[in-house]
């Protein structure tokens, strides 16, 4: 669910989608969109909860907390499979898209990361 708001997301800033779930025995990539003649690799990190919290927001957790070090070399790699594959020599980043999901509201918040450091 999250992957599919986070493309909407995209989407509804310009960004083209071209690929997701781009999976490798090394790593996967959750989206690779495309603005501005800059391919995007995005990465989803998703947590539900209930708005028992502050002001509806997940108490204490980030979702982007969970990019461990060994996670962020699975991703570089698989980026560098997928650029070699597909032969793109143009501009790239690596961008993070957070999903919190309100289970009771049903509604969701999404904040994109751009232009991480791999």
């Amino acid at each position: 669910m999250g992957e599919n708001i986070a493309c909407d997301f995209l989407k509804g800033r310009g960004f083209e989608v071209i690929e997701k779930n781009y999976l490798r025995k090394w790593g996967e990539l959750d989206i690779v969109a495309k603005k501005d003649k800059v391919i995007h690799f995005v990465e989803v990190k998703s947590v539900s909860h209930t708005s028992a919290g502050k002001a509806g927001r997940a108490v204490g957790y980030r979702p982007e907390d969970n990019l461990h070090p060994w996670k962020l070399k699975r991703l570089a790699r698989a980026i560098q499979t997928y650029l070699l594959e597909k032969n793109i020599e143009g501009d790239w980043q690596f961008d993070v898209i957070t999903v919190k999901i309100d289970m009771n509201t049903h509604r969701a918040r999404v904040e994109l990361i751009e232009n991480i450091v791999l």
